[in-house]
């Protein structure tokens, strides 16, 4: 198995991406800049100070348009305006300690965000597909550490995950209600747990990592033996990029809901990736433990067989070496490189061998 993606596809192609302030969003965004594609984009202002997106800046290959994906107003005259062939939609409020604090706008912007970018897509005559990232929260988890396969029930115990689910729901009901009789593919990713450089968020491992190293204070960690589907941003903007190739190409046997994670076997724990970051780093740090309050799952798990079987995609760098190249990433910005440069060439590295 092995990463395949085909430029001559992308270039020229018409693609809306929203969410591209986001740290996902935002190496999508550049990956398809490089590829030659038009880009229209669609998202909030960036959160964070720093942020990936605005340290990319000045942006060339694509059309930055600030909006609220719960305006359905706005994305309708969005998409009107991009006329899209292909339609990225990673806009999302992502954060589960948030959606405990904000449920009404998680659920607002997951599903009433979705379901406005799939009204305003009835009516765009050029679409030819559309991929909806969800999560690999969206599963029924009751944390005995099974591996969910695409078939696996539906569910969500947090406001987060239950706004995920129900994002997958009305996805696959807008899909067979408006658009079965279209020449126009509707389909879901699932994932999560993404690591790589640039990523600025509240509440996500990583994160906190630089900003203990930079602000020289002490690292908290919620849940040191929780495990998650760890995977590098680059391997699964790869799979996102490969899924719709596929859709485009031969849509009637192509799934319309597909996980991308690592490959079988025991996953990585929150202290385990700590320590691998901080070696990577050179940095000796023994951080506190302070138990969330808030219920979080501990064991998360998904399959990615379909993924490999079907689109040929596995996930290239192991744990090790996604943690190696994130590290290289916050190092080498902590030292004062450009990180457009570093971003850039990270990217150029990867692809430079796909």
């Amino acid at each position: 198995m092995s990463i395949h993606i085909t430029p001559e596809f992308w270039r020229g192609k018409r693609v809306f991406l929203t969410g591209h302030t986001g740290f996902k969003g935002t190496w999508m965004a550049l990956w398809l800049e490089s590829l030659g594609a038009q880009v229209w984009c669609y998202g909030l202002a960036p959160e964070t100070d720093p942020s990936l997106f605005d340290l990319l800046s000045p942006w060339s290959g694509l059309r930055s348009t600030i909006g609220d994906v719960r305006d359905g107003a706005a994305v309708r005259a969005a998409v009107a305006e991009a006329d899209p062939e292909i339609v990225i939609h990673m806009a999302a409020q992502a954060l589960v300690r948030r959606s405990y604090r904000e449920p009404v706008d998680t659920v607002a912007s997951n599903v009433m965000g979705t379901i406005n970018l799939l009204e305003a897509l009835r009516d765009a005559n050029h679409l030819r597909a559309a991929l909806i990232i969800t999560s690999d929260k969206v599963y029924q988890n009751t944390d005995d550490g099974e591996a969910f396969a695409e078939d696996a029930p539906l569910g969500g115990d947090d406001p987060y995950s239950a706004s995920k689910a129900c994002q997958e729901i009305v996805t696959q009901s807008w899909a067979k209600s408006y658009f079965y009789d279209r020449d126009a593919v509707i389909a879901t990713a699932r994932a999560g747990n993404v690591i790589g450089g640039g990523d600025f968020s509240e509440d996500r491992l990583i994160p906190d990592i630089y900003r203990a190293l930079a602000g020289g204070e002490k690292l908290t960690l919620r849940s040191p033996d929780a495990t998650r589907p760890w995977q590098h941003v680059l391997d699964l903007n790869a799979g996102y990029l490969m899924y719709i190739e596929r859709l485009m190409s031969q849509p009637d046997a192509t799934p319309r809901a597909i996980n991308f994670g690592p490959p079988p076997g025991p996953s990585a724990t929150v202290g385990a990736i700590t320590d691998k970051m901080m070696a990577a780093l050179g940095q000796d740090m023994d951080p506190d433990v302070q138990p969330s309050k808030l219920k979080e799952k501990t064991l998360l798990s998904v399959d990615a067989t379909l993924a490999r079987e079907v689109l040929g995609w596995s996930a290239r760098l192991d744990v090790d070496d996604a943690v190696r190249l994130t590290a290289d990433w916050y190092g080498a910005f902590l030292n004062g490189a450009d990180a457009r440069e570093l971003t850039a060439r990270q990217l150029k590295e990867y692809g430079a061998e796909l």
